[in-house]
């Protein structure tokens, strides 16, 4: 098995879309040989804690391309088959919250489940998921102990491990999110369209593979 580590934030529309393309490939290709793990990137690790309107944020961001600024993502989702109610969202959170629980989610096991009702929850319906009931709402949809979730969100459990990991992915030159590091060697940054995922998982499959007696 080859680890794919992905260095993503739900409040990334690149993130959805890309995770959307990727999904698509492996759907395609049963047998591929990646196990997924998530990492934190905040996209704005600026945001105030309790977030800010997803006007004022927008403004604040890309002054006058706000109006405009969503027109490539809104086609992109389309193209990829992605829904997403723009007019939903209200908010855009601060996302560390909501990294916390994919931290603990991966614990389990359960993150790709995690994160993708995270993007969901933020994307399609428009939900705060900075906002403590909502992220042990998902959690206990995704099989895990809700009034854990809840009392480990009211604590500061894990906030250092979280930044740490943050801190150590741009030193590792991580820039932007989605990025994508294939086998901790090959990195691929930003939402690559599905043909791309399924020319990797290609290429790996026809690769030769090392002969563990090789070494006896």
């Amino acid at each position: 098995m080859i680890p794919l580590d992905i260095f993503a934030d739900p409040v990334c529309p690149w993130c959805l879309i890309g995770k959307a393309n990727l999904d698509r490939a492996l759907e395609a290709r049963p047998g591929h040989p990646f196990v997924l793990a998530w990492h934190p990137f905040r996209l704005d690790p600026t945001m105030p804690p309790g977030g800010m309107a997803r006007g004022d944020y927008m403004r604040a961001k890309f002054g006058a391309e706000a109006d405009t600024i969503d027109i490539p993502v809104l086609e992109a989702a389309r193209r990829a088959g992605v829904t997403l109610d723009l007019t939903a969202i209200a908010r855009v959170p601060n996302t560390l919250d909501a990294h916390r629980l994919l931290h603990w989610a991966g614990i389990e096991g359960r993150q790709t489940p995690v994160m993708s009702a995270l993007m969901r929850a933020f994307w399609r319906e428009g939900r705060d998921i900075g906002a403590p009931e909502v992220l042990a709402g998902i959690a206990e949809a995704a099989g895990m102990d809700r009034a854990l979730v809840m009392r480990l969100l009211a604590s500061d459990a894990d906030r250092d491990e979280v930044l740490a990991r943050e801190a150590h992915a741009r030193e590792r030159g991580i820039r932007a999110v989605p990025s994508f590091i294939i086998g901790n060697q090959h990195m691929v940054e930003g939402a690559q369209p599905v043909e791309t995922w399924l020319a990797v998982i290609d290429e790996l499959a026809a690769a030769p593979q090392a002969d563990p007696e090789a070494e006896h």
